[in-house]
């Protein structure tokens, strides 16, 4: 849990008590918040489309053993087979072409505890890009899904909990 609040707030420029915060609020709250808009506002969409081709080898190369490990260390099922999946949505979302209630959708199948553990390392796949200013666009644009995410699976887990 700490490793997934340091992420965050290094990365979304959030204190730790603002992310617990938004981590205990309804899904729809945080998707119309303030906050989540600045941030995703924030995002260098220019700098993000001309380094696709950076991000996109990043995630060839990461995504599998990644892919490995949550399939075999966290017990996740459902798995890409490729990093096509991910690197073709990152993509959709640069371009205006996906949107964050896909996905939360695509993504309800993970079990919380295992998306929680995962995302410092996903983030991290970006820590071998050389230029700093790409390298810190790209955690913040994946640590900005990667809130929504989280903030999703606490509210599933907390409907769950009230049935």
């Amino acid at each position: 849990m700490r490793s997934l609040l340091l992420t965050f707030a290094q990365n979304l420029n959030f204190s730790e008590t603002q992310l617990e915060e938004i981590l205990s609020q309804p899904l729809t709250e945080v998707l119309n918040s303030p906050q989540l808009q600045q941030s995703l506002n924030s995002l260098d969409t220019n700098l993000l489309k001309e380094t696709l081709p950076t991000a996109g080898g990043v995630l060839a190369k990461e995504l599998p053993p990644f892919y490995n490990w949550l399939k075999n260390e966290l017990g996740v099922k459902r798995v890409p087979d490729s990093p096509d999946h991910t690197t073709t949505w990152v993509i959709g979302f640069v371009h205006n072409q996906e949107s964050l209630t896909h996905l939360v959708e695509l993504h309800q199948p993970v079990p919380r505890p295992a998306l929680e553990a995962s995302i410092p390392r996903l983030v991290g796949m970006f820590e071998g890009v050389e230029d700093a200013q790409v390298r810190q666009e790209w955690q913040k644009a994946i640590a900005a899904l990667c809130l929504v995410l989280v903030v999703a699976a606490r509210e599933r887990d907390r409907e769950a909990v009230a049935v």
